[in-house]
């Protein structure tokens, strides 16, 4: 046996899914060598005798070269180049004749699931599709949504401990080419790292994972995807990660879907200010209500200020201390309903989101003014485009507490202007974050 051959099997010794099999293609001796795991053997041998037993009934016959190139790529000995081959589920055939490798395309097992409707984003009037684990579907799914000539698809495989795919997409014409370049020039200069995870993926392109916003904006919807290549965005996919990555995320991405346009232009309008009134509300009513019951009773009228003094008779703690027991409270029902399973989870959490509401305020915990005031700020705070954009809208909102708690009405103003003043600084390989000019524009000024 090859002296290649017998490094494979050492190299492959502690997996049990690996098989180096005999066979005879065309008469002539072959070893077969891949993952039991990744490709289905039987299939793939039966296709395959059958191809070359049509190809020499077509041909007296056939060279060990033209043999070679019908059945794969032809590759020279590489144990690191074989061994990574077998890794992504190619079927490597070793002639032993001529000593030469190719690496074949087999039947695969079906490792992923089929095309299902988004899980974590509703739609309506759109497209059902979602993305998958399996980077090459993605792509696949993303070609028919955005079906043009100008998308570009530029491939890494990344990683030393584990290689992982990652793909690049964006439109020529369209994408601001110095923002592509900056991300490839990442890619290859970070090629060792290891990414898992976003934080991995922010780390190798550079961004701060300390960011409490998101510099992606993810997405399960190909329709989104197609829209943001549109606009002069870059999308990213990660085998096994089944979401697109968009770059750069804009403040103005929270409060605007590409299904909107489905809708007629008045209602579209409606639905996006109804979206920033929601962000609104669930930064400034909570914090103004520790402003005006601690700080500033004296800015509400009279009837006013009663009716809310009178919902807080007999709750023993300060204003701060009330909204954050509660929303302390709801943050934990809100994690719950994601850690629980479907069939329990809206159940578990809607039973005991009413049990501790009426027990709270039976027990003169909080008042019922308080518990209206977070139910409504809660279902605004749903409205955002985006879970992570929700999760950093739910983080300002304890900024603008505190400050309400100590200056009141003024503690609120100052909050926001901290805010905006941090989401101008914010910016994504130059790209600011507060940009409204669109990123075609970019592209073409580019």
């Amino acid at each position: 046996m090859d002296q290649t051959l017998q490094d494979l099997i050492y190299k492959f010794e502690d997996n049990d899914d690996f098989f180096l099999q005999r066979d005879f293609f065309a008469d002539r001796p072959v070893y077969l060598i891949g993952l039991k795991s990744l490709i289905d053997m039987t299939r793939s041998r039966s296709f395959m005798h059958q191809y070359l037993d049509q190809a020499i009934s077509n041909h007296t016959a056939l060279s060990d070269g033209a043999l070679m190139q019908m059945l794969g790529e032809v590759r020279g000995i590489n144990l690191q180049d074989i061994a990574s081959s077998v890794y992504d589920g190619k079927l490597i055939i070793y002639f032993e004749q001529v000593q030469q490798y190719v690496v074949a395309e087999p039947v695969p097992n079906l490792l992923t699931r089929l095309f299902d409707t988004p899980t974590n984003e509703n739609v309506l009037q759109g497209t059902s599709s979602s993305f998958v684990e399996d980077i090459d579907h993605n792509i696949g799914i993303a070609r028919k949504q955005f079906s043009s000539e100008s998308l570009r698809v530029k491939s890494f495989s990344v990683g030393q401990n584990q290689q992982k795919r990652i793909a690049l997409l964006y439109a020529d014409g369209h994408v601001d080419m110095a923002l592509v370049e900056q991300i490839i020039g990442q890619f290859e200069t970070y090629i060792d790292h290891d990414i898992n995870h976003i934080q991995d993926l922010s780390r190798t392109l550079g961004l701060s994972p300390w960011s409490s916003v998101a510099k992606f904006k993810t997405t399960e919807m190909p329709q989104e995807a197609s829209h943001s290549l549109k606009t002069g965005k870059v999308v990213i996919f990660v085998d096994r990660i089944p979401f697109a990555l968009i770059l750069p995320n804009l403040l103005w991405d929270m409060f605007c879907l590409d299904n909107d346009h489905n809708y007629s232009l008045p209602l579209m309008i409606i639905l996006r200010s109804l979206r920033i009134v929601g962000v609104l509300m669930t930064l400034i009513v909570p914090a103004l209500y520790v402003a005006l019951v601690a700080v500033n009773p004296e800015v509400l009228r009279i009837e006013i200020a009663l009716t809310v003094a009178q919902s807080r008779e007999g709750v023993p703690y300060p204003a701060l201390v009330e909204i954050i027991l509660i929303l302390l409270i709801l943050e934990l029902i809100m994690e719950a309903s994601v850690r629980l399973p479907r069939s329990i989870g809206p159940t578990i959490t809607m039973v005991g989101g009413i049990i501790l509401g009426e027990a709270t305020v039976a027990a003169k915990l909080v008042s019922n003014l308080l518990i209206i005031i977070l139910a409504a700020t809660t279902i605004a705070n749903s409205t955002v485009v985006g879970f992570q954009n929700s999760l950093s809208i739910r983080l300002f909102k304890y900024l603008l507490l505190i400050l309400a708690a100590i200056y009141g009405v003024l503690g609120i103003l100052a909050g926001v202007v901290i805010i905006c003043a941090y989401l101008s600084s914010l910016n994504t390989f130059g790209i600011p974050y507060t940009s409204t000019t669109q990123m075609k524009e970019r592209g073409n000024h580019g």
